[in-house]
Parts: structure tokens; sequence; C-alpha cells
């Protein structure tokens, strides 16, 4: 769905989107396409990219604020499809955080020893929830999947390790008026419409964000300048760009997919590390930092080698 396509359905132009947002288009679940049909496929294009086969998977994490149903999870959708039978799969709800919050989780599931190999997924079907006749949310998101699968390995050294370095995460209640969906099975008994005062929102953000990335950096000594690739949630170009200011990080570190995506909220982050994976740019042994902050508010880091 472009920019062109929403100015047929209500007041707005391609110009007006770009200038605050930066996104072109977005993409829209087909009728009848669910959650778990999106995960699906993200799931195996993972198992594929990794050589695996789904019975080598002992846990699946799916971030989502969209599920196919209220229970059970989407999360076992995607496990019966796979054929998978052991292990345990559940879905994760930390709105545009929730793939930061899947990945730091499967990595104590796997440091602890309890499983091996966990599939962590981002996917969202944000369209259903959206009030189409609202032009200051309803531009900003779209649909998508992505994945990767996170594995056991004996680690090396400090400066050679590959996988999860650490993570950061954070959440704070006060805020979640700003920034909520007005529906739920206890609420109101429907699913509801998504609510932002975008304003508020930025504010926050760039601060949040800017925090968790400094932290992150900071207990790894190192510095942006380290970093081969800063992979955030692809919410706003404008909340990308203050960041960016205020860390002093080279746009070109950045990998930026919103333009063709639009908000996916837990989605976003795999989709551009897919994006970035796939045109080469993400390489063996990148070290990568991903970042996200959502409704909540939630928000965090993740500091990983590729």
């Amino acid at each position: 769905m472009t920019n062109a396509d929403l100015a047929q359905i209500i007041d707005t132009s391609d110009e007006w989107i770009v200038e605050r947002t930066g996104i072109r288009e977005r993409h829209i679940a087909a009728e009848g396409e669910m959650t778990s049909d999106l995960a699906i496929a993200a799931a195996r294009n993972a198992l594929e990219v990794a050589e695996l086969e789904p019975g080598e998977i002992d846990l699946i994490i799916l971030a989502t604020s969209t599920p196919d149903n209220t229970f059970p999870a989407t999360a076992v959708t995607v496990q019966a499809a796979l054929g998978l039978t052991h292990g345990a799969a559940f879905d994760l709800q930390a709105v545009c955080s929730g793939f930061v919050y899947g990945l730091a989780t499967a990595d104590s599931f796997i440091k602890s020893g309890q499983y091996r190999r966990a599939l962590v997924i981002g996917s969202e079907t944000f369209s259903r929830i959206l009030d189409w006749e609202d032009r200051t949310t309803c531009v900003l998101f779209g649909d998508g999947a992505g994945a990767v699968v996170l594995e056991a390995q004996q680690s090396g050294s400090k400066n050679s390790e590959r996988g999860i370095l650490g993570s950061i995460l954070r959440s704070d209640g006060r805020f979640k008026d700003l920034l909520y969906v007005d529906g739920g099975p206890s609420s109101t008994q429907t699913v509801g419409h998504l609510r932002m005062q975008g304003k508020e929102v930025f504010r926050f953000a760039v601060s949040a964000i800017a925090e968790v990335i400094e932290d992150a950096l900071k207990a790894h000594d190192l510095t942006s300048a380290d970093v081969d690739w800063f992979v955030p949630h692809q919410a706003n170009k404008r909340i990308l760009d203050g960041t960016a200011r205020k860390l002093r990080i080279s746009p070109e570190k950045i990998i930026m997919t919103l333009e063709k995506h639009g908000n996916t909220s837990a989605a976003s982050i795999p989709l551009a590390l897919d994006t970035a994976r796939r045109d080469g740019r993400l390489k063996r042994n990148d070290l990568v930092l991903m970042e996200a902050m959502g409704g909540g508010f939630t928000w965090g880091s993740v500091l990983a080698r590729w």
C-alpha cells in the first residue's frame, strides 16, 4: 500500500507522509491472512538460511501484539505448522520492543542450558487494529514478519565471541496512555483501535533509545564508532535521525527499511536484519546493536556479533 493508495482513503498525501515519517509504502496482509501465516513463512525462511530442520528447534518465542486469537498463543500454531511436538512455544507481548525482549529471553533460556536452539519471531498484522480514519496513525504502520535462529555454542575469547553479547530491557507503565489500543477482552470485550499521542511518544523515544544504546556500549567498553551496524526499530525517520544526532552515529551505519515497510512493530528489526543480510551489508563477525521502544512504555537494546 503506497502513500498514493492511502491518499484515496483519507485526507493525506505522499509529501505529507514522507516529510513527517520517511515512509513511502507498507505491506498489508491479505484478507484471511493471519499473524501466524506471516510468522510461519518467516520461520521457514530463517530455518532454511540456518540450514536447520524444524525438529532441531526446541524453543519458539513469538513477539506480537496482534495474535490470531486471545488464546492459545500464536506461537503454538507456528509450532504445529513446523511439525514440532517437543519443546516449548509461547507469545511475548512488549509491542514494538517485542523482538528485543524476545532475543533477551531466548538468550537467557539458552545460557541456562534449558534449550539449545530457539526460533525468535516478530510477526504483526497491525492493519487489523488501525483506525483507517485517523491519519496520524494509519499512515505509520504495516504488516510483516521476520525471524532468527539462536543456538548454543561454546564461547571463544571475549573479542571473538559471536551471538548475543548482552541486552538491556526497560519499561515504565506511567506512560501507557500515550500509546495503546482502546479495547481488550477484560476491558471492552472488543479488539479496539490503536491510539497514540505522537509528539509525546517522539519526545520520550529519542531520550529512552539513546539511554539504552549508551548503557549497552558502556557495559562492553565500546563507543558508537566500534559498532558496525545500528538496527533500530523502524518507527519514524525523525526518531531515528534524532537518536543518531544525539549519539553522533554516522547515518551510513544505520540500517533503515521503514521507507518500504512502515512501522511493523515487533517485526521491524528482524525485517531490517534480513534486508541487510540479503543485500550483503551484514557480514559474519559484524558488531550489531539493535534497539526498540514501544507502547507500555517498553524499550531496550541487544548487542550481538553476527
